[in-house]
C-alpha cells in the first residue's frame, strides 16, 4: 500500500513539474514573441483579385496598389472607385481592367498614386441597377478598410455605362466623393429611352443633389453612343445652381474620349487637390469652365521643297522593314511596316502628327552639315529613332 502511495505521489509530481516547465517555456516564448514580433511579407501591390460576397452571390473584381504602398508605414492613401462601361461586364472579374483608367494607370503609373477599386457588372445588370451599385460601393468600402485609404480623400472615375452609375452615386452619397471625373457619360440611360421625357427636369434633380462637390466631364464632339447634349446637359445644370463643373469636349473624338480623357496629366493632378468635397476649385482653374479641345493644333503649311526633304524609307534597325515617308501635292504621308498610309501635319518646321486620334509626333533630326538623317517616333510613353536608310526621287505635283 505505502509503495503504491508512493508511486501516486512521484507521478504527480513529475506531472506538476512539466507543466511548469511548460508554462515557464510558454512565457518565455511569449517574451520572445514581444521582443521580436513576426515579420509579414511585404504586401503584394499591382493588379490584385479580390471578392465580395453579397446575398449568397460571390462577386469578383481588382483592386490597384500603387508600388510603394506599404503596410506598416501608417500612411493613408487617396482611393478611386472606378466604373466601366457596357462592354466590359461579366463575371470573370478581370475584363474591366482592360480600358478606361486602368489603361492609363498601366501607360503611366507614376502621375496615379491611388488605390484604385475596379468592380465588374455583372452581364445581366447595368450600372444603375441598386444591386449592382450596392456591389461597388460594398467593394469600396472593403478595399478602404483592408488598405487604410484616407476617406477623405475618396474619388469617383467613370465612363459611359460606368458613368450612368456614378451619377447615381454622387447623387446618392454627394458627402461621400471629395471630386469627381466622368468621359462619355450622363443622366440619360441608352438602355432607357423614356429618360429624354424628363429632359427638362432630370438634370435639374441631379444638380441640386451634388451641390459643390467638383466634377469634370469629358465628352467626344462626335460621339453618337452617348450623345454629347447629356454632358452639356448636366454642365449647365451644375453650373445654374452654383455648383463647379468643368466640361471638356475632344473636337471630332466619337465616344471613346476616355483614353484621351485619363491620359491628361492634369486631371490625377486636380483630383488630389480636392478633399472631403468641400474645397473649391484652384485660383488658376475656373469653376464652369467649358472648352473644346481640338484633336491637335493648328497645322502648319509648309512648301513642298522642304516636304521633299523628309521623304524616303526609315528603319528602326537593320532587320526591320523600313516605313515610307512620302510627299502627294503639298501633303506629307507616312506609310507604316504593314502598308496603312496616315497623313501628317506640320505643327512646326521639323515635328508632324499623325491626322487621326493618335497623340504620337514625329520629330525630324538632320546631321552636322544640315541634311535630315532620321526621326524620333514619340508617344506618350517612349520615343524610338528611325535613321534615314534610302532616299526617294523627288515627286513633281
Amino acid at each position: 500500500m505505502m509503495d503504491r502511495c508512493r508511486m501516486r505521489w512521484i507521478m504527480l509530481a513529475t506531472m506538476a513539474l512539466v507543466l511548469l516547465i511548460a508554462g515557464a517555456s510558454a512565457a518565455h516564448a511569449s517574451k520572445a514573441s514581444n521582443k521580436h514580433p513576426q515579420i509579414l511579407p511585404p504586401q503584394e501591390t499591382g493588379f490584385l483579385n479580390r471578392q465580395l460576397s453579397l446575398h449568397g452571390v460571390v462577386y469578383k473584381f481588382q483592386v490597384y496598389l500603387p508600388a510603394e504602398w506599404k503596410r506598416d508605414d501608417g500612411k493613408h492613401w487617396p482611393i478611386i472607385l472606378f466604373l466601366h462601361g457596357r462592354g466590359e461586364r461579366g463575371s470573370e472579374g478581370l475584363w474591366q481592367t482592360q480600358v478606361g483608367l486602368p489603361q492609363a494607370v498601366r501607360d503611366h503609373p507614376e502621375r496615379w498614386p491611388f488605390i484604385i477599386v475596379i468592380p465588374q457588372c455583372p452581364l445581366n445588370r447595368f450600372w444603375t441597377d441598386p444591386e449592382a451599385l450596392t456591389v461597388a460601393m460594398e467593394s469600396l468600402d472593403q478595399m478602404t478598410a483592408e488598405f487604410h485609404a484616407d476617406v477623405e480623400r475618396t474619388y469617383f472615375v467613370g465612363l459611359s455605362m460606368g458613368g450612368y452609375g456614378g451619377w447615381e452615386l454622387i447623387k446618392s452619397h454627394p458627402q461621400r466623393w471629395a471630386a469627381v471625373a466622368i468621359a462619355a457619360s450622363g443622366v440619360f440611360w441608352s438602355y432607357e429611352p423614356e429618360r429624354w421625357k424628363q429632359q427638362a427636369t432630370l438634370p435639374q434633380e441631379y444638380a441640386r443633389s451634388v451641390g459643390k462637390l467638383p466634377i469634370w466631364l469629358f465628352h467626344g464632339t462626335d460621339d453618337s453612343v452617348v450623345l454629347t447634349k447629356q454632358s452639356e446637359l448636366m454642365f449647365e445644370a451644375v453650373k445654374a445652381a452654383g455648383g463647379h463643373i468643368r466640361l471638356w469636349e475632344y473636337q471630332t473624338l466619337k465616344h471613346d474620349c476616355w483614353t484621351r480623357a485619363f491620359n491628361e496629366p492634369e486631371l490625377p493632378r486636380w483630383l488630389l487637390e480636392h478633399k472631403g468635397g468641400k474645397t473649391p476649385l484652384p485660383p488658376l482653374i475656373a469653376a464652369n469652365e467649358k472648352l473644346i479641345v481640338p484633336l491637335h493644333p493648328p497645322e502648319m503649311k509648309l512648301p513642298a521643297p522642304v516636304l521633299d526633304e523628309y521623304i524616303g524609307e526609315y528603319s528602326e534597325g537593320l532587320k526591320e522593314l523600313p516605313t515610307t515617308i512620302y510627299r502627294q501635292g503639298d501633303a506629307l504621308f507616312y506609310k507604316n511596316q504593314q502598308g496603312v498610309v496616315t497623313q501628317l501635319g506640320a505643327e512646326s518646321m521639323t515635328t508632324f502628327y499623325f491626322q487621326s486620334a493618335s497623340q504620337s509626333r514625329l520629330v525630324f533630326e538632320r546631321d552636322a552639315e544640315g541634311r535630315v538623317n532620321g526621326f524620333l517616333y514619340k508617344d506618350d510613353r517612349s520615343e524610338t529613332r528611325w535613321e534615314l536608310v534610302k532616299t526617294l526621287p523627288r515627286t513633281s505635283n
